[in-house]
């Protein structure tokens, strides 16, 4: 598959490892099934056929006593399909499982893919990453133009974002990650707002055109309220003097932010409580219980019986 996968050939080993994939179903070979569904999830995603490696995906079940390497990359595989479906809750959580269950001391470049493609996602969820996930063995240095993606995001610096992903572009498309970097742009102009909304109680829209260098004050209404409609914001448009005018910003322990925060975090627990147990082994007749061991028989027969016994020994016996 690998082979045909380097030559751009790839369909005509596809139909071989569908067939492969059912008989290994048919046998219950667990191992097979695993390494076969990778092999033809990866090998849709190279050619870029997204759709086809959702639906088979979704119309296929991961063995459970698969190996843990080859769960590492299907997770990694369904992580970076949800996120070009815009699925980026479902995608960061792939991702994050993915990255916790490779090995720590083998296996860089495939630690390098998971976290470039995590820090875009968790970017495109409004979140900005943690330093940490630009460093570590084999990784500090690779990810620099992620690095300086995240810090002109972060500043909401539209002409900076458009500079590092110009760079950059040739090695955002060689590691398949060009289509979500583009997709930034709409979080750059939303955090430039937010900024503008927390440091003015008014201003016009032609100084935030100026300020977000959007191409016409037009342009910036609706992207204005637009944000207003998500809940990016909290200001209002006069549309007569053309102002933006902030509303005061509420507390945020008044809205339900922390309980959605709380309610991650629990999930995530008991997902990390569910797994462990999954990953415990058992005996196999641990369910069983034991009989308990029979005693020898003198040990079982009660002394009026010993006593019979005794004395049927006695009559069997002749007088001397």
């Amino acid at each position: 598959a690998l082979a045909h996968e380097k030559m751009d050939q790839f369909e005509k080993i596809r139909p071989i490892l569908l067939a492969l994939h059912r008989s290994a179903c048919l046998r219950h070979d667990e191992f097979c099934q695993a390494v076969i569904l990778n092999a033809l999830v990866r090998g849709l995603l190279q050619g870029n056929f997204i759709e086809a490696a959702y639906k088979l995906v979704s119309k296929t079940n991961f063995p459970e006593n698969a190996s843990n390497n080859q769960f590492c990359r299907y997770l990694y595989y369904t992580g970076r399909i949800q996120a070009v479906q815009l699925d980026y809750t479902d995608a960061y959580t792939k991702l994050m499982q993915s990255m916790r269950k490779a090995p720590a001391t083998c296996g860089v470049g495939f630690r390098r893919s998971v976290q470039q493609l995590a820090i875009l996602v968790q970017l495109l969820m409004g979140e900005l990453p943690l330093r940490s996930m630009f460093q570590g063995p084999g990784i500090s240095g690779y990810l620099d133009p992620y690095l300086r993606l995240t810090h002109a995001v972060r500043r909401g610096h539209l002409d900076e974002f458009n500079r590092v992903l110009a760079q950059n572009a040739q090695r955002f498309k060689h590691d398949k990650t060009y289509t979500l970097a583009i997709r930034l742009s709409q979080n750059v102009v939303k955090t430039g707002l937010r900024q503008i909304n927390i440091s003015y109680s008014r201003i016009s829209i032609k100084d935030v055109t100026a300020k977000l260098q959007l191409e016409s004050e037009r342009s910036t209404e609706f992207v204005i309220a637009k944000a207003i409609k998500d809940g990016v914001i909290e200001a209002t448009i006069d549309h007569e003097n053309k102002w933006m005018c902030s509303k005061q910003v509420a507390d945020i322990y008044s809205t339900d932010d922390p309980q959605k925060a709380f309610h991650r975090r629990i999930a995530f627990c008991l997902d990390v409580h569910n797994e462990a147990i999954k990953a415990m082994m058992y005996p196999p007749d641990a369910h069983k219980s034991q009989k308990p061991q029979s005693k020898p028989d003198s040990e079982t027969k009660s002394d009026e019986e010993l006593a019979k016994e005794i004395e049927d020994v006695l009559e069997d016996d002749p007088p001397i």
